[in-house]
């Protein structure tokens, strides 16, 4: 096992320090080098060898857009993670980095006065991040870091479950997805297969703060023919249209009525997470049981597992993403290592299957 190599990019000499130093205090981690901005970073990618890049998204002479550009087109499987400020602004340019190949991103430390602080949140987000991406490189295991730290206190095993088969006949009247690292491009591919006459609404959960989910559901809208929203509460669901829980909160359902109405509430993080899936899973299966069908893709750490499995519970369904598509293979793996997955399967035949599925009892 051997450290993982480094290269810190930022024009904030602050931010480099912080950064540089957190990073060093962990016994897997090195930073090999550090680069004020983009063009200083790639003359010392070939000099150093880096296993991962942290790139600041706005610098001076060449912005973290600009470099990302051209590492890609030299370095196509080099992780890269951005940086970006917590601002509407910060959201528009990560989602345009992700789309142009960015493996993901974490929020910069926004108050870099309070040096604790902000070494925390670099040990709580990107830490894990650089070792999920890194893993095989270095020899790490894992298992040791899909599952962040605080997560790990309610990841009790389950029993693979013993469910009654669904009808092959089996209507289903809403789709659930659940998805973090990796979501947003996964997202992308997704949605554009679904018809915009979906016979069912769709809710979902992306790991992401305020401000990044807003601009998702306009990337998504502008992308496919369903509308997607940033789910707001008491709004109704409406069949062929698609919800994406706010950041910073978690979205349930609500029925009143012959109507079905979001809410949203910040309650207590759950597998870290606000959103998370498991609250939203919960709340899809007290009122649709067994005519649930949800999907998980890729993502970091264990969301979702204990909603499937209450879907399962219910006599619903549940999709899976393959390892090999998904960026991470944390929530969709504990789902399929639990027993829990009715299908495993690529992110370019999901789509597909979910028409399949949505069309059974509809013809």
């Amino acid at each position: 096992m051997r450290k993982i190599r480094v290269l810190v990019v930022d024009d904030a000499v602050v931010v480099r320090k912080i950064v540089s130093d957190t990073l060093s205090g962990d016994p897997d981690i090195e930073v090999i080098a550090t680069a004020a901005n983009g063009r200083i970073a790639l003359q010392k990618i070939p000099q150093v060898n880096p296993d991962i890049l942290t790139l600041d998204i706005e610098m001076p002479e060449m912005d973290g857009l600009e470099t990302l550009a051209e590492a890609r087109k030299l370095y196509p499987t080099l992780p890269i993670i951005m940086f970006s400020t917590l601002t509407e602004r910060g959201g528009a340019k990560t989602l345009e980095a992700l789309a142009l190949g960015a493996t993901d991103y974490v929020t910069k430390p926004a108050n870099v006065g309070s040096v604790s602080v902000a070494m925390q949140r670099i040990r709580d987000e990107l830490i894990p991040k650089i070792k999920i991406f890194c893993a095989k490189k270095a020899g790490l295991q894992t298992s040791s870091v899909i599952v962040p730290k605080p997560a790990a206190k309610v990841a009790t095993p389950i029993v693979k479950p013993s469910f009654a088969k669904t009808s092959p006949n089996q209507k289903f009247d809403i789709l659930a997805i659940g998805v973090s690292t990796g979501g947003p491009n996964a997202l992308a591919e997704l949605f554009p297969t679904l018809p915009g006459d979906l016979p069912v609404p769709i809710v979902l959960v992306q790991h992401m703060p305020p401000f990044f989910t807003k601009l998702l559901a306009e990337r998504l809208t502008a992308k496919s023919p369903l509308e997607v929203q940033e789910g707001k509460a008491g709004e109704k669901l409406e069949p062929g249209k698609a919800w994406i829980a706010p950041g910073d909160y978690h979205m349930v359902l609500e029925k009143k009525g012959t109507g079905v109405y979001l809410q949203t509430n910040q309650g207590p993080q759950e597998n870290s997470c606000r959103p998370a899936v498991d609250p939203l899973f919960r709340s899809v299966v007290e009122i649709y049981g067994a005519k649930t069908l949800s999907v998980i893709l890729t993502g970091m750490g264990q969301d979702g597992l204990r909603g499937c499995e209450q879907v399962k519970q219910a006599g619903g369904q549940v999709i899976v993403q393959d390892e090999q598509s998904s960026v991470v293979w944390g929530m969709p793996g504990f789902v399929a290592r639990a027993g829990l997955a009715d299908e495993i399967l690529p992110l370019k035949d999901i789509g597909q299957k979910i028409i399949a599925k949505l069309k059974v009892g509809r013809i």
